[in-house]
């Protein structure tokens, strides 16, 4: 700064006309404008303070509220449902799907080779045992019966005519015998005397054994005869039919013409495959139920009659055979059915309703109630019924298990039963007017 530059005067007051190149008017008394800033931060300060305390005001009734909440939380008893857990009923109910199976079924093929010449039965007929299903033509089987029946009668012959010979040497080498030892007759001649009568006697035991064989293939013939009658096994209904009068039939026992089938329906044959869990109870006498979805309102009852022994690995079920009766014949074989079984049981357990299940990292566990308080109690859950869950140990039967536990529901927590209202009574019905 020059030494011709002077500072400004202090202690003057600032001139209260614009100066060259400034827009603001700047008052001439500063005091006023002091006094003005002065008030301007009081009020700030004054502001700044009452948002304190509000603010403080605000924390500390959220804190209130937070305790006040907390302290209801801790004297808060909740009012929940329960239900009573009870014993599993001693038989358990176990529905499968099956298909029904003719008792007995056969299929009939032709035993000896010919044409069909009569045809007595079609497809649903009823036949009882020993009637007569179809014949098959073949002379040529008479013809053979015949020719062994003349061969048995000579085979015979020759026995007889060989016996004749043999009872001649047997005399022949007694007379002898006594004259050979006193010497009127050589010894050469009295063996020849004695194995003569050896021969006729082996030519006599070669014939009966031609005899014997002969009357087996005669045996044999008739019974080729009697393969011409087909005739039915068994009591039973015709299922299906293969052939008809004028077929040339080719009889042999593995791969001969297949011509009908027979089935014994009196009496209806299923099988089931029973799991594990189940295979326990059952037993030859078990009652069963058996029902058609077409035939809703009709069932039919039935007793399991034979069962397996022994599980399947793949599967781990054992197969059960089930008998129905059936002497309308209003079951038809190949038909899709459910079984109802009525097993025993064999290990006892209670039932819990699975709104009061409580699974977490615990595992499964309900909460009982005792003595008004919640004590959440591990259980182990065999079987899963859906709206119910069989446990075998974890509870007792008559505990109280609550439904439907709330999250935040803790071991030890003090807890009432909520009442269930009563259902009104039913208004019984009125007798219809006539």
């Amino acid at each position: 700064m020059s030494a011709d530059e002077k500072l400004p005067d202090t202690d003057k007051p600032w001139p209260s006309d614009p100066q060259p190149g400034v827009d603001v008017k700047v008052p001439a008394d500063t005091s006023k404008f002091r006094r003005t800033g002065r008030l301007l931060g009081f009020g700030v300060l004054t502001v700044l303070a009452i948002g304190l305390a509000y603010g403080a005001y605000r924390s500390y009734q959220s804190h209130e509220a937070v305790m006040a909440t907390a302290q209801q939380q801790r004297n808060f008893v909740p009012s929940l449902r329960v239900a009573t857990i009870k014993p599993s009923d001693d038989v358990i109910n176990l529905t499968l799907p099956a298909t029904t199976l003719a008792y007995t079924t056969a299929n009939m093929f032709a035993r000896v080779s010919g044409y069909i010449s009569k045809r007595n039965v079609d497809i649903g007929d009823r036949v009882k045992k020993g009637d007569l299903l179809a014949y098959i033509s073949a002379p040529e089987i008479e013809y053979q019966l015949a020719q062994a029946e003349a061969t048995l009668l000579q085979n015979q012959a020759t026995v007889r005519q060989l016996l004749a010979n043999m009872e001649l040497a047997r005399v022949t080498d007694v007379r002898n015998s006594p004259l050979v030892e006193q010497g009127y007759v050589s010894a050469l001649n009295g063996d020849t005397y004695r194995l003569n009568l050896k021969s006729e006697e082996e030519q006599v035991q070669a014939a009966q054994a031609t005899v014997a064989a002969q009357a087996a293939q005669v045996e044999v013939s008739r019974q080729q005869k009697e393969y011409q009658s087909v005739v039915a096994p068994f009591d039973g209904v015709i299922t299906q039919r293969n052939v008809d009068v004028g077929d040339l039939m080719q009889g042999d026992a593995t791969s001969g013409t297949f011509m009908f089938t027979v089935m014994h329906r009196d009496v209806i044959r299923t099988q089931v495959y029973v799991p594990q869990d189940q295979a326990l109870g059952i037993s030859p006498g078990v009652k069963v139920v058996v029902r058609v979805p077409q035939m809703p309102d009709r069932t039919f009852p039935g007793t399991v009659t034979r069962i397996a022994d022994a599980l399947a690995p793949g599967t781990r079920t054992l197969l059960t055979e089930i008998d129905i009766p059936n002497p309308e014949g209003e079951l038809q074989p190949g038909t899709y059915v459910t079984v109802e079984l009525h097993i025993p049981r064999k290990t006892p357990s209670l039932l819990v309703p699975a709104q009061g299940i409580i699974f977490n990292a615990n595992g499964m566990q309900v909460a009982v109630v005792k003595d008004g308080k919640a004590n959440i109690q591990k259980v182990n859950v065999t079987r899963d019924l859906g709206t119910a869950i069989e446990v075998d140990h974890g509870v007792a039967a008559g505990d109280q298990v609550i439904l439907d536990p709330p999250v935040i529901l803790h071991d030890g927590q003090k807890v009432t039963i909520r009442k269930e209202p009563e259902k009104p009574p039913v208004p019984a019905s009125k007798p219809a007017a006539h």
